[in-house]
């Protein structure tokens, strides 16, 4: 053999060395070798990191929440659910925010959730009822205000909402008797003492129905939909310009304008039907719905 044919071969086998030795390494031809570590093997394969689970909010993320208007505290509390569905607190949160969103039907599955998980979570049970009452459904609030009544003997809130419950039966008896047993545990209830009032009204009785209205404005625990319902049967006995300083004090402009253009119109109605049932029935006045009373529910 020549020489320049042994040196040319010695240059063949000195450029495939390093190929041979990675592969034998175990890497495709023209990839680095893995390193080797102090034991004489490589390493394994770094795993990709799982994604972190999701973080409870916090107490006071919480009490924040608590605050926000309907939709973002149902969104709030939908993902608290979602998190952990044993979470009985966000359920019935959740409950009460969707109901104030007017979605009844999704609040009382949201309660239900809560009780799968716990059978005897009173405020689960009172959501349930709250939310049959709101969408006009009273017959199938009895069964969780009464279950209530029975886990809380000593709580007004289940018997307020027997009451309305009872009222949407056609129960009025029972209902009377359902508020007197509240009043006996919370004497002046607002809430209670509203629900009186709107059923005397709803059945014509704006003068039985005013001082219990007035009764319950002067407590403490009151809120805007009692103050309102006072407006309501002011207005439907044509003491327009009382009724005026309440909506005015409680609402913005436009919204108080509209109300009390509606007073207006029921304050004219009911004096068109005292004056008897031809000129009556040439006045679209009505009284409004039940949501007075189904607001106040406890």
């Amino acid at each position: 053999m020549s020489i320049k044919l042994v040196l040319a071969a010695a240059a063949a086998i000195a450029a495939l060395s390093p190929l041979v030795a990675r592969a034998d390494a175990g890497g495709a031809p023209g990839s680095a070798a893995p390193p080797i570590n102090q034991a004489g093997s490589a390493p394994a394969p770094r795993s990709a990191q799982p994604p972190a689970p999701p973080r409870k909010a916090t107490a006071q993320e919480r009490a924040v929440a608590d605050r926000l208007e309907p939709l973002a505290r149902a969104a709030f509390w939908s993902r608290e659910a979602n998190i952990d569905p044993t979470d009985t607190v966000a359920g019935v949160k959740l409950a009460a925010a969707l109901r104030a969103l007017g979605q009844n039907e999704q609040a009382a599955e949201a309660a239900g959730r809560v009780l799968a998980v716990d059978p005897n979570n009173v405020d689960a049970l009172l959501e349930t009822a709250r939310a049959d009452i709101a969408g006009g459904q009273g017959f199938y609030a009895i069964e969780p205000a009464q279950h209530a009544h029975t886990l809380m003997a000593k709580d007004w809130r289940p018997l307020s909402l027997l009451g309305v419950a009872y009222v949407q039966v056609q129960r009025e008896d029972d209902a009377q008797d359902a508020w007197r047993q509240a009043l006996a545990l919370s004497p002046d209830n607002p809430a209670v003492l509203s629900n009186i009032a709107m059923t005397l009204f709803a059945h014509g009785q704006a003068d039985q129905a005013e001082p219990l209205l007035r009764r319950a404005v002067a407590q403490p625990g009151a809120d805007l939909q009692i103050r309102q319902n006072l407006t309501l049967v002011l207005g439907a006995e044509g003491k327009l310009a009382e009724a005026e300083k309440i909506l005015r004090e409680d609402l913005p402009p436009d919204q108080a304008n509209a109300d009390l253009a509606y007073l207006q119109e029921l304050a004219a109605g009911r004096a068109t039907a005292a004056a008897g049932p031809a000129a009556a029935a040439a006045q679209p006045g009505a009284a409004r719905s039940w949501n007075g009373v189904r607001d106040a529910g406890g």
